[in-house]
């Protein structure tokens, strides 16, 4: 591999005297931006290409830079590459080797651009195929979830509010609550990728360029929508990293709530599921422990996913424009995000796929804590009782059944119609747990006919999306 200069900075013209050499380390950003490296040369590519184009280049010049940036791509992805922190980053550590590998040529590269707007282009290239990425794993874990819900859409189970038993519901359409909240989080994704597809390259560091260059055909060899509009704002903007994260924030706040949910029913005092062997660990001295530690850990991610949003908020919160270093504090938290995430979605999606319910134990929960009081308030409507004095008529009931120890559907008919005269034999139907879920026979109830019906719908949104 050629020899190549790690000790002289290709902007140190200016000055007079090396950097410190703790400095120097304290400054550079190689050791975590080197991960960019196949977007840099990307973007190198592709600006050698319009400088060629717009007769900034000549064409043989621009073929050595192409053909050198290809060669120098090879050798990162061989690990064949050093890496040198006297470089600080990615972008000079490139162009370095490129300078070394062609002569001359490698020079001109930097025409008409800065390692403002480079970074700015390198974070936008990369980030545009992670969220792509992330959007196929909140799909995988979306499939998941149909299965799961079409498996136990009849599947009795209390659904709870203030985690009281409330009403009873079916796992299936519990599952499909999940799911609508991964499709929010799918289309914010979506939405975040159109606004971030924008290109800061050609902004140079600040104010642009005064060589003739053709940023729109540069944007279209990158797969960008449109140059960005202001080269101040191109270069200085984060507000997709900001809003990416706001995004994963939320999504890993919705893996938190299924995590707490997972945890709360694989428990002995709930009894609901059980986790596969596979995504839990044992006590070091309680051998009866089995841990559900990956819903634990996913939960516990959560809050570092949170963290890294408030310190990019506050990161941006005091700068002026344009670029200033601040902004290399934000690829950390940023990579460290995306990392987490696609984890967590990962070990979601194969852990869900392997949960098993306890039908029994689900039933006999949902039959306490009188789940269908509501139901008989609304017999009671039915019957031409205003709701509220059917509301005192239902307390009252309960309040027996407090007393007895029974719930509604064990009081017998003569106890229930001393609340109510117009309560006749055809109540029992409404008070069973499967009349209750199978009376909510409507687009977004819990009757299993309609959670059926959900599932298709969710999967022909997901064909045509």
């Amino acid at each position: 591999m050629p020899h190549v200069n790690t000790t002289t900075k290709p902007w140190a013209g200016r000055f007079n005297a090396p950097t410190d050499a703790f400095v120097e380390a304290f400054t550079a950003s190689v050791d975590f931006d080197r991960r960019l490296y196949r977007y840099d040369i990307q973007g190198s590519i592709a600006h050698a290409t319009m400088l060629a184009r717009q007769g900034i280049l000549t064409q043989d010049e621009c073929e050595a830079i192409v053909s050198g940036l290809e060669t120098v791509r090879t050798r990162i992805d061989d690990g064949d590459f050093q890496w040198s922190i006297p470089l600080e980053d990615v972008h000079m550590n490139i162009e370095s080797a490129l300078t070394a590998l062609i002569g001359e040529a490698g020079k001109k590269l930097h025409t008409g651009r800065s390692r403002n707007d480079q970074i700015a282009t390198d974070v936008r290239l990369w980030l545009r195929d992670e969220i792509e990425l992330i959007r196929e794993g909140i799909e995988r874990l979306q499939a998941t979830l149909l299965e799961l819900a079409e498996r136990e859409a009849e599947t009795l189970m209390p659904g709870f509010t203030h985690l009281q038993v409330a009403q009873p519901v079916t796992f299936g359409h519990h599952m499909m609550a999940w799911f609508e909240m991964l499709e929010r989080d799918c289309e914010r994704l979506a939405d975040c990728r159109r606004r971030l597809n924008v290109m800061p390259l050609g902004a140079a560091a600040l104010a642009g360029t005064t060589y003739p260059i053709d940023r729109q055909y540069t944007a279209t060899l990158l797969g960008f929508e449109r140059p960005a509009e202001n080269s101040l704002d191109a270069v200085s903007d984060r507000d997709f990293a900001l809003e990416f994260t706001a995004d994963a924030a939320i999504l890993m706040m919705h893996l938190s709530r299924f995590s707490e949910e997972l945890i709360l029913w694989s428990s002995a005092q709930f009894g609901f599921i059980e986790l596969s062997d596979g995504f839990c660990t044992g006590s070091s001295i309680m051998p009866q422990k089995k841990n559900p530690d990956v819903p634990e850990l996913v939960r516990g991610k959560s809050g570092r996913i949170f963290g890294h949003l408030m310190g990019l908020l506050t990161l941006m919160k005091g700068q002026p424009l344009a670029y200033n270093k601040d902004n290399q504090e934000d690829k950390e938290p940023l990579f460290d995000t995306v990392d987490n995430l696609k984890g967590s979605l990962k070990v979601y999606a194969e852990m869900m796929g392997e949960v098993t319910c306890n039908r029994a134990r689900m039933r006999a929960a949902a039959a306490q804590g009188f789940s269908t009081a509501t139901d008989l308030a609304d017999y009671l409507v039915r019957k031409g009782i205003a709701f509220r004095d059917a509301h005192e008529i239902v307390g009252k009931a309960v309040a027996l059944g407090l007393r007895e120890g029974r719930d509604l559907a064990e009081l017998t008919l003569d106890e229930l119609r001393a609340f109510s005269t117009a309560i006749e034999a055809d109540v029992f139907a409404i008070l069973t747990l499967e009349g209750s879920v199978a009376a909510r026979d409507h687009i977004g109830g819990t009757a299993p006919a309609q959670v059926r019906a959900a599932i298709a719908r969710a999967r022909h949104r997901r064909a045509n999306r």
